[in-house]
């Protein structure tokens, strides 16, 4: 059975279609938790209370077609109200192993990981969802935006602050924010 039915027959109270519906979705959110909590406890715990939001609200979904982007925002949510709860927590990574193929330069890919981890990590939670859901996701920026239920332009601005930080903190250098100005020159 395809997504939409699952989540049909899921919304109507089904066990199974909604088992079905977390199989396919878990590995997805519990990655993109983990990058947005840095830990990974925190990051299952997460995921599932996403889950059981999702089961309480899908009663209320009105386009099953539209069941991926609302759990995503449903996580994202989530994964910033458990940043906001535990600000002082101990943050501890774990990378999962490497699938290449033998020609890769596994020491270089290795270092470029550990490189865009250490940047994702100076990364405030609210910065990092944007990253994430933009990029490891694959959401628009709109989407986004509705997602963190926050404005365009605010997600637009975390996006571009975001990626200035991650900028300064791959190359070792401040990275200077100017806005463009009439005539060509910086202020």
């Amino acid at each position: 059975m395809d997504q939409r039915g699952l989540v049909v027959r899921a919304r109507e109270g089904d066990h199974d279609a909604f088992t079905a519906l977390v199989d396919l979705t878990v590995a997805r959110l519990d990655s993109a938790a983990r990058l947005i909590l840095r830990d990974p406890e925190l990051a299952r715990d997460a995921v599932q209370e996403t889950f059981i939001r999702a089961w309480r609200d899908l009663p209320g979904l009105r386009d099953p077609d539209r069941f991926d982007a609302w759990l995503h925002r449903i996580a994202a949510n989530t994964c910033l109200e458990l940043a906001r709860r535990r600000r002082r927590r101990v943050i501890e990574v774990e990378i999962e192993p490497l699938t290449m193929a033998s020609d890769v330069d596994v020491a270089g890919s290795v270092a470029d990981r550990e490189l865009l981890d250490r940047a994702l990590g100076r990364l405030s939670p609210e910065h990092r969802a944007v990253i994430v859901l933009h990029y490891f996701l694959g959401m628009p920026m709109p989407a986004v935006a509705t997602a963190l239920a926050i404005p365009l332009g605010t997600a637009q601005s975390r996006l571009h602050y975001a990626l200035v930080g991650m900028r300064s903190s791959v190359f070792g250098e401040p990275v200077r924010v100017t806005a463009p100005v009439p005539g060509g020159t910086p202020a």
